[in-house]
């Protein structure tokens, strides 16, 4: 059994701010507990929560580790009792409720999953966070179908490049937006029919005109604000939207007859504060119908740049400024 050092390199955050307050430091090697496992992390990924957690606007759930990152990759060197699943020296990643910007990272077995042999352990760690939200807010909140109509909102986000790939992959039709005509590129070539530069044009238009005035059935929605009712002006009858994420602001104002008249499902979730078996289920969902896809290459996950855990800083920076295609990750190892 590998002896394991009791201190390890991680990056804390230090008061409320910019990236400058992700700093670096020892501290104790956790231990897992009942149903945990203890991953050497070799990837975390950087999501747009570790941004909100930075700024003070997204505190860990209570009980959990206080470190940012979300998802990881890395190999078991501990395991906590009742964990049958894995051993040690497996290969995982990992959906955690904090602690992934570390050397060593706490796992609840439920939301753990073994990395297919197709992916590396860079991609893997740019798997849970996205994937898990997807397939639960789009599959089985917002319940997409073959050949109905979907659309994303930030279509070269992390999010939104697994969310054009796997709706193209399950047979629906997709439209995206983004902020620029290079993105829009990116979002076509990752399947999505037609691609939407918020910035010159008015979405609410786009999906009349590519659905011939019919709406779309399912929208993934991480803006919230006056996105709202034009989410709604945008829904075919008996459509869904579902809410991820409220970059302009939580607090809205709905007509409601236009819902009623057009018999419309308004939801949303965050999975962070989820039960253990909710992520169980999730997990259990991606390895039976998504995992075949990415095994095919049907689906691939999209790397935007890797920092070292030391410039965890520059990562969250590359984020903020909206540049990225794809997915941030961190060299842990």
């Amino acid at each position: 059994m590998t002896t394991l050092p009791e201190s390890m390199t991680a990056i804390e955050i230090k008061g409320k701010g910019g990236p400058e307050v992700l700093v670096s430091a020892r501290l104790p090697v956790p231990q897992p507990g009942l149903g945990q496992i203890l991953v050497k992390v070799a990837f975390a990924g950087v999501n747009r929560p570790d941004v909100l957690q930075r700024k003070g606007l997204y505190p860990a759930p209570k009980g959990h580790s206080t470190l940012p990152g979300l998802e990881i990759s890395g190999t078991v060197v501990a395991l906590g009792d009742d964990v049958a699943r894995f051993k040690l020296g497996d290969q995982v990643m990992a959906l955690v409720n904090g602690g992934g910007y570390a050397e060593y990272c706490l796992a609840e077995k439920d939301a753990t999953l073994r990395v297919p042999s197709s992916l590396s352990l860079a991609e893997a760690a740019a798997i849970p966070e996205t994937f898990f939200t997807v397939w639960h807010n789009v599959f089985e909140r917002g319940a997409l179908k073959p050949t109905e109509w979907f659309m994303v909102h930030g279509g070269t986000s992390g999010i939104g490049v697994t969310a054009i790939q796997l709706a193209k992959a399950f047979g629906a039709h997709v439209i995206a937006t983004a902020g620029s005509q290079a993105k829009c590129d990116a979002c076509r070539s990752l399947g999505a029919d037609r691609a939407v530069d918020y910035t010159t044009e008015d979405f609410v238009e786009a999906v009349k005109e590519a659905t011939g005035g019919r709406g779309v059935d399912v929208i993934l929605d991480m803006v919230g604000g006056d996105y709202v009712d034009r989410n709604i002006r945008s829904l075919a009858d008996d459509g869904r939207m579902v809410n991820i994420a409220y970059q302009k602001g939580s607090k809205v104002e709905v007509d409601m007859m236009r819902v009623m008249l057009k018999r419309l499902t308004l939801t949303g979730s965050t999975l962070r504060i989820r039960p253990n078996e909710v992520k169980g289920r999730i997990a259990r969902g991606l390895e039976t119908e998504v995992f075949p896809k990415l095994a095919s290459g049907a689906v691939k996950v999209v790397m935007d740049h890797t920092f070292a855990l030391a410039d965890a800083g520059k990562a969250h920076a590359r984020m903020e400024s909206s540049q990225h295609v794809g997915k941030i990750t961190l060299k842990v190892e």
